[in-house]
C-alpha cells in the first residue's frame, strides 16, 4: 500500500523535526526516520549552546533570529525554560593573538585575572595571556527543543514513521516515490533533512552528490574536582580550539573539539582525542582527571563552504534541501526552519523575513554548490 502526503521529509533530527513543525497548518508532512528513534545520530548526542557569537556570519544571523523563540517559546512547546545562563571563557597565549582579535570582533570581551578566577577558582597560575568572556551564551535544552518540534508536528496531524530507511527514490508525473523499509510513500515534494546521510539520499534519488562531509565530534563525562560544585562554572576552551569543557548534570563534559571527516555511521568517541583533550584541560585547571565515566561520538555535517544548504535543488523538480547544519543546527533551529518553510512554500513573506534578520536566501541556496563545482 502506498501512503500519499504533500511533503516527505527524510530525517527526524532537528532539521527535519523543526521544518515539519513550521509546515503545520500549511501542508501535510510525513517524516521518514531510518532509525528506531528520532535524532539518534546528531541531535540526540548534542550538548549545544545558544551562542550568538559562534559560527560564520550566516549562522550568527540565524542564531540571533532564533533568540526570541528560545526565550519565549510557543505555549505548550516545553514544560520548562529552554535556556539557562552559561558564560564561555576562552583562553590562550601569545600565539593566539589573531584568534583573540577575531573573537573580540564578534563580541567576546577581555576580562582580568581576578574576574576569571572568581568564575573559575581552580584556574591555574600563571594565568594565560588571553582571557576572553562571552556572557551572551546560554545552555540549551536540546531534548526539550527536539521534543517540542516533534510535538507541534504531531498535534497538527503530522506523521512520523521510524525504521523507514530509504532504499530507492524516483520522480515521475510530478511525484516523488520513496521505497523504504516501512513501505512506499508518494509526495510532490521531497525534503532532504538526512544529516550525515544527505549525500547518500541524493544519490538514491539519481542526482550527483553535493560534497557534504560528516565530521565526528567526540565527548566524555568526568567527575568534577572532589568537594567542588562545578554547576556554576563557565564553559571553558582554548583559543586553538583543541578542547572545551562544560558542566553537565553536576559533572563535566570534555571534548577535543575534533572534526574528523568520516563516512556516515553510528559514531563512537576517539579515545586518543579524549585523552589529549583532558590533558589540555588539566593544563588550564587544577583538576586531575583519573577516570572517564562515559563517552560518545556524534556527527556534524558540513557543506564545502561551511554554510547551510537550504532550498530547492535546481537539477530536478520538488527536491528540497535542509542540510549542512555543521554543528550549529540546534542553536539556529527556529530561524533555520522558518527560512526553510518560507523557501519551500515560496512565500511572499520570505523577503521580509530575510531583511529583518540580515539574511540572503542566495547565501544558503543549493545552486551555489553546483556553481562551485561540488
Amino acid at each position: 500500500m502506498t501512503t500519499n502526503t504533500d511533503i516527505l521529509i527524510v530525517g527526524a533530527g532537528m532539521a527535519g523535526a523543526s521544518l515539519a513543525a513550521r509546515l503545520a497548518g500549511h501542508a501535510r508532512a510525513t517524516i521518514l526516520e531510518a532509525e528506531d528513534q528520532p535524532g539518534y545520530h546528531a541531535t540526540g548526542r548534542s550538548a549545544a549552546n545558544y551562542e550568538p557569537v559562534y559560527g560564520p556570519p550566516v549562522i550568527r544571523a540565524l542564531t540571533l533570529a532564533s533568540g526570541d523563540f528560545y526565550r519565549s517559546p510557543p505555549e505548550g512547546f516545553a514544560a520548562a525554560p529552554l535556556l539557562s545562563p552559561r558564560d564561555v571563557l576562552m583562553m590562550g597565549g601569545d600565539h593566539d593573538d589573531a584568534i583573540a582579535a577575531d573573537l573580540i570582533a564578534v563580541g567576546y570581551r577581555r576580562i582580568k585575572g581576578d574576574d576569571a578566577k572568581r568564575r573559575l577558582p581552580l584556574l591555574r597560575d600563571p594565568l594565560p595571556k588571553h582571557l576572553l568572556l562571552d556572557d551572551t551564551n546560554r545552555d540549551l535544552d536540546v531534548d526539550a527543543v527536539h521534543r517540542g518540534f516533534l510535538g507541534q508536528h504531531r498535534r497538527a496531524g503530522g506523521v512520523l514513521v521510524c525504521k523507514a530507511r530509504v532504499e530507492s527514490a524516483a520522480r515521475s508525473d510530478g511525484v516523488w516515490r520513496i521505497q523504504s523499509t516501512a513501505g512506499v510513500f508518494d509526495a510532490p515534494i521531497l525534503v532532504n533533512a538526512a544529516g550525515a546521510w544527505a549525500d547518500d539520499l541524493v544519490r538514491r534519488c539519481g542526482l550527483g552528490p553535493f560534497g557534504l562531509t560528516p565530521k565526528r565530534r567526540s565527548a566524555c563525562i568526568v567527575a568534577g574536582p572532589a568537594g567542588v560544585d562545578v554547576r556554576g562554572w563557565p564553559q571553558i576552551g582554548n583559543l586553538a580550539d583543541t578542547f572545551y569543557a562544560k558542566p553537565m548534570g553536576g559533572k563535566l563534559m570534555i571534548s577535543p573539539a575534533d572534526a574528523e571527516p568520516v563516512e556516515p555511521h553510528d559514531a563512537f568517541a576517539d579515545d586518543m582525542g579524549l585523552a589529549e583533550a583532558i590533558d589540555r584541560y588539566q593544563g588550564f585547571v587544577n583538576h586531575e582527571v583519573t577516570r572517564i565515566e562515559s563517552s560518545w561520538g556524534g556527527l556534524r555535517t558540513f557543506a564545502r563552504d561551511g554554510d547551510p544548504v537550504i532550498g530547492f535543488d535546481p537539477r530536478t523538480e520538488g527536491f528540497f534541501w535542509s542540510a549542512g547544519q555543521g554543528g550549529y543546527g540546534i542553536q539556529t533551529a527556529p530561524a533555520w526552519s522558518e527560512l526553510a518553510a518560507l523557501l519551500l512554500m515560496r512565500s511572499a513573506a520570505l523577503q521580509k523575513f530575510c531583511s529583518a534578520h540580515g539574511l540572503r536566501a542566495e547565501a544558503v541556496a543549493p545552486v551555489r554548490l553546483l556553481s562551485a563545482g561540488a
